[in-house]
């Protein structure tokens, strides 16, 4: 039985050795029809981009009859379920921006690129797109032979079928994000009648272009010489980064595998050429870090199973440092002061963001006292004051508001807001307001005031003003 099993190893390996015989590096003049062979770092593949599946099936989501999340970019508000951030509030954004890149930063210090392999849109969409022209054209060496064939009717027949699937994926990729914008099924419906605006026809073609070329045609020519992250990761980087390595020491002198040779003589890397197959740019691992890789780990998946199959240990490529590699010390993660430096900003930029989500209110107050002049002197010997009230309905319903004031002179009163004054939902309204207070009662020449506004809809709805009433030196 052991016999049989090592004869079946012992043809696998051949079989991939003539593989091999067709197949040449590819430098960019040619498309890379990237092997798939199953393996742990193939299923983490399929599963990170899964996610995805949020960006076409998010907007669909209903909250309280409305669209759950919506960037509504027409009345410039943002709606997660319950919440809704207006531009007042564009500082949250900047500050989730700030974690995005740090946590970037982070990551990419401890483990490269991992979040080109796994997560980002290029990857997972040309992984999409390649998985389905295997589907139709066959495997790696079937479709080499196929761009190779002169023009017939089967070539002719799977090409159009292939580029039509393709079209159909970037057409969905073009709608699913026009409706993180507008009403899903309203846009569906402006869509099937032939009736949206310009902007969203242009959006919806540009998207259908960019991920039609991008993940069916330029592939990993996006990675090379489109994406500013490929070159800018260097500096994130340091032989303390772990990343996929070729264990040189153990695998070289690297050759074809044969059974009588002397022990010692040669490396286990029987070079198969397997790991560079699998790859989706192209990159051949063994020879060391390159623009190329994107972290995926399909090379060390191609290559353990070919370890298996010679009877050699695993690991031959695998996660490490370059540090850990060439037996250097290699320092524990809590030990990387860049990472605890990361680690604080983000810890610092989501209290932010916490805080402001905690203090949006529903309404929001701010009063800009006059300044030229900064009183009036009314001819009964009154003291008057001019203020701009701002107020920004946060709500999704126009609110009525009354205006009262705490502190200031005794004596005072407000004009301007005798009656409740309308507030319209989704954006600012401005109220000119005025208070006088007896001359004879002022005691100082600044005197602290709050102002306040309160919805007479919902009195849970309101707003408070720290401000200040001037007036002559008394």
């Amino acid at each position: 039985m052991q016999k049989q099993t090592e004869q079946e190893d012992a043809g696998s390996v051949s079989a991939i050795y003539q593989e091999f015989e067709t197949w040449s590096v590819n430098l960019g003049d040619k498309t890379i029809h990237a092997k798939r062979m199953p393996g742990f770092f193939r299923s983490i593949k399929y599963k990170t981009g899964s996610l995805w599946l949020l960006f076409f099936l998010g907007p669909y989501a209903r909250w309280n009859g409305k669209q759950a999340v919506l960037f509504d970019i027409d009345n410039r508000q943002f709606h997660f379920f319950n919440l809704t951030v207006l531009p007042q509030d564009i500082w949250m954004l900047s500050l989730l921006l700030l974690v995005m890149a740090m946590t970037l930063f982070a990551v990419t210090s401890v483990a490269s690129r991992v979040f080109c392999g796994y997560f980002c849109f290029q990857t997972v969409w040309t992984d999409v797109f390649t998985w389905i022209e295997e589907k139709i054209e066959g495997n790696p060496t079937q479709r080499r032979k196929l761009d190779n064939a002169p023009w017939n009717v089967k070539k002719f027949r799977l090409k159009i079928i292939k580029h039509s699937i393709w079209l159909v994926i970037a057409a969905l990729t073009g709608i699913s994000f026009s409706i993180w914008f507008v009403d899903a099924f309203d846009y569906w419906r402006s869509l099937l009648t032939f009736r949206l605006p310009m902007v969203g026809w242009v959006t919806l073609t540009m998207f259908i272009a960019g991920t039609y070329l991008l993940a069916g045609l330029l592939r990993e020519q996006t990675c090379f010489w489109l994406c500013p992250y490929a070159r800018i990761q260097a500096v994130m980087t340091d032989s303390q980064t772990i990343m996929p390595t070729y264990d040189a020491r153990r695998g070289e002198p690297r050759g074809k595998l044969q059974r009588n040779a002397e022990a010692g003589t040669q490396g286990d890397c029987i070079d198969c050429f397997q790991c560079v197959q699998v790859c989706p740019t192209g990159v051949d691992i063994r020879e060391g870090q390159q623009l190329g890789c994107i972290t995926c780990g399909l090379c060390l998946d191609a290559c353990d199973s070919i370890m298996d199959k010679v009877g050699r240990p695993r690991g031959l490529i695998r996660y490490a440092s370059l540090d850990e590699i060439e037996g250097k010390p290699v320092k524990k993660l809590y030990q990387h002061t860049r990472t605890w430096i990361y680690i604080g900003i983000i810890l610092v930029a989501l209290g932010g963001i916490v805080y402001g989500l905690t203090h949006l209110g529903a309404m929001t107050l701010r009063v800009i006292p006059e300044r030229q002049p900064l009183f009036v002197r009314m001819s009964d010997g009154a003291i008057q004051n001019k203020y701009e009230f701002k107020v920004v309905n946060k709500t999704d319903r126009d609110l009525h508001v009354n205006v009262s004031a705490e502190g200031g002179v005794t004596g005072q009163i407000i004009l301007g807001a005798e009656q409740p004054l309308l507030t319209h939902h989704g954006r600012g309204t401005s109220f000119t307001i005025f208070v006088r207070a007896p001359g004879e009662n002022i005691k100082q020449e600044v005197t602290p005031i709050e102002f306040r506004i309160q919805s007479t809809e919902d009195p849970s709805v309101g707003a408070e003003y720290d401000s200040k009433f001037n007036a002559p030196k008394p």
